[in-house]
């Protein structure tokens, strides 16, 4: 099939009564439990999202030559057969060649030229006969069903293709498994313990570097800008978002789990929780938590604005607006009482145009959630904790980010 006869193709199957344009779909690598026959994990290497539905069309129309392995509303799973790579090959014929020439040139075509390799190399179905590629599509941002949609999603975060905090994903835990991980392989916890003896005994036992439901975000994405620095791969989850570079985390107890990030160049030396955003030019210092929603009864996803300063070992369960000021050591939390002085308060009243002033003087963390160009202190001599107007500019090292 040439590129006009592609393009009439696709527009034939764009104007039938069913078509579905999707949120976002994919060809993965599904790693499969010997014991379990579960997916362990899916590993994409093109995401397609909001993007190039022409190749979707085309994809999803070849399904009557695969195993549907998840369908329903909001998404679809294909097990991928050689029927389905010959018939796509033939379809994105016209484009080959170029691909051949320069691999990125049609990402998705170079998908299917590996396919391709797999399949004359014998790779397509695992030694127990699961399908080791699978096609995967959302159409709706309902509850995942399948660990093939999840890993999509969880990409599409971290590559800042949806926004962090944007999609669903209620009850995924309850589908991806808790696995043993020994480089980027995934190793049923089951099947271990099963063939303990002899790998020990034959010295195959495999380094496990870490047991969770998640990936390392390393392990799935390449950072899109080369000054994204990671000092510890252990301290990154897949599905975190980090920025439009400048990022840089150091270790020790830096930390950001998934649906979690920053939004640009920041430094990140404390933990940055499940839903937390971190605005541009903000600094998180060394031990630094700022709550999240997973557990612990917070139920209201934080933001910190930008050019922010979290001190170190600080704590803070509150959102920040912009330029604002937690100091080292004390804790920030939507029930902590405030005191403010009057002509403090009014100067913060002046950036925040919805900041009520209080005559007593007294306020709680969560009367100053989300205002700008808030210093949050301890005082030294009395041990009240006391806010007024920020009057020092926060300002990352250049040389740094």
């Amino acid at each position: 099939m040439n590129k006009e006869e592609f393009k009439t193709k696709v527009e034939s199957l764009q104007s039938v009564p069913h078509y579905k344009e999707p949120l976002g779909f994919g060809v993965c690598y599904a790693d499969v439990g010997v014991m379990s026959g579960k997916v362990l994990q899916a590993t994409y290497p093109v995401l397609n999202w909001g993007e190039n539905f022409g190749a979707y069309a085309i994809l999803e129309s070849l399904r009557e030559e695969c195993e549907v392995l998840e369908e329903c509303e909001s998404e679809l799973v294909l097990g991928i057969t050689e029927g389905f790579i010959i018939a796509a090959l033939a379809s994105f014929g016209g484009y080959i060649a170029e691909t051949q020439e320069s691999p990125n040139t049609h990402k998705n075509v170079s998908v299917l030229l590996e396919l391709q390799r797999a399949l004359q190399e014998g790779r397509i179905y695992t030694e127990s006969g699961d399908f080791r590629y699978r096609f995967c599509a959302i159409y709706q941002d309902a509850q995942c069903k399948s660990v093939e949609s999840a890993y999509l999603k969880l990409l599409a975060l971290s590559l800042g293709k949806a926004p962090l905090r944007s999609l669903q994903l209620d009850g995924i835990f309850g589908l991806l498994s808790n696995v043993a991980w020994s480089g980027n392989v995934p190793f049923e916890l089951e099947w271990l313990r099963e063939n303990e003896i002899p790998l020990k005994m034959r010295g195959e036992f495999p380094a496990i570097d870490f047991v969770d439901k998640f990936p390392r975000y390393l392990m799935q994405v390449i950072p899109q800008y080369d000054n994204i620095r990671l000092l510890d791969t252990a301290k990154t989850r897949f599905g975190a978002y980090l920025g439009k570079g400048g990022y840089t985390q150091m270790p020790g107890a830096s930390y950001v789990n998934f649906n979690a990030g920053a939004m640009g160049a920041c430094m990140n030396e404390g933990r940055i929780s499940s839903s937390v955003v971190v605005g541009e030019g903000s600094d998180v210092g060394g031990g630094a938590s700022i709550l999240g929603v997973l557990s612990g009864g917070n139920s209201e996803p934080i933001s910190i604005g930008k050019n922010c300063l979290l001190g170190v070992n600080s704590s803070t369960g509150i959102s920040l607006g912009d330029g604002c000021i937690v100091d080292g050591g004390i804790a920030v939390l939507a029930g902590t009482i405030f005191k403010i002085e009057l002509e403090e308060a009014r100067k913060i009243a002046e950036i925040n145009p919805n900041f009520e002033i209080k005559e007593s003087g007294i306020y709680k963390g969560r009367d100053l959630s989300g205002k700008n160009g808030v210093h949050f202190r301890q005082d030294s001599k009395s041990g009240a904790m006391i806010a007024f107007r920020s009057n020092r500019k926060i300002e990352l090292n250049a040389a740094l980010h």
